[in-house]
């Protein structure tokens, strides 16, 4: 009985360990303070099949971003800016980078669909998704760098994660 208890409490604590880690998303860098109107410390990032970097973008599959952030103030429009460091060099994410953010961004419980404008104070979850097409090659370190801005360019909020394309 008393291995049964320990292993019960054992269990207890994986689980719980599990669901904390899960609940805090994903372990991402902010790209900068200065630069960023809502802290990354204030929002969560969650990148699917991913709690710390590097992320590992395999191929053939879909990669989906949950983004969770309070704006600090009223915003009229999001544009995505999304590119891969690699060797320091920028790529673009075809078919994300530069399109409006605001038909992916709902209300804070992630299913009422909030779109644009934003209202300050008012908490956002912003869901996207995006293929890791077959044809791209096998890269074992690039920078994922991801921000909404607003259409004169001003960062609302920008994170950085280590990544890997398998």
């Amino acid at each position: 009985m008393k291995m049964f208890s320990a292993n019960l409490a054992l269990l207890v604590v994986v689980v719980g360990c599990s669901v904390y880690g899960s609940a805090n998303g994903t372990v991402v860098e902010s790209c900068g303070a200065t630069r960023s109107l809502v802290p990354i410390e204030e929002n969560t990032v969650d990148i699917s099949n991913c709690e710390v970097g590097p992320c590992k973008l395999k191929r053939r599959t879909t990669v989906s971003i949950n983004q969770k952030f309070t704006p600090t103030e009223d915003i009229k429009n999001l544009d995505t800016t999304v590119f891969a460091k690699i060797v320091g060099l920028p790529l673009p994410f075809i078919g994300v980078d530069g399109t409006s953010a605001c038909p992916f961004l709902f209300a804070e419980d992630g299913e009422t669909k909030l779109g644009c404008p934003l209202k300050a104070g008012v908490p956002v979850t912003y869901k996207r998704s995006f293929d890791v097409l077959e044809i791209y090659p096998k890269i074992p370190s690039l920078t994922v760098h991801w921000e909404l801005q607003t259409k004169s360019g001003k960062t609302i909020t920008c994170f950085e994660v280590p990544a890997k394309i398998v």
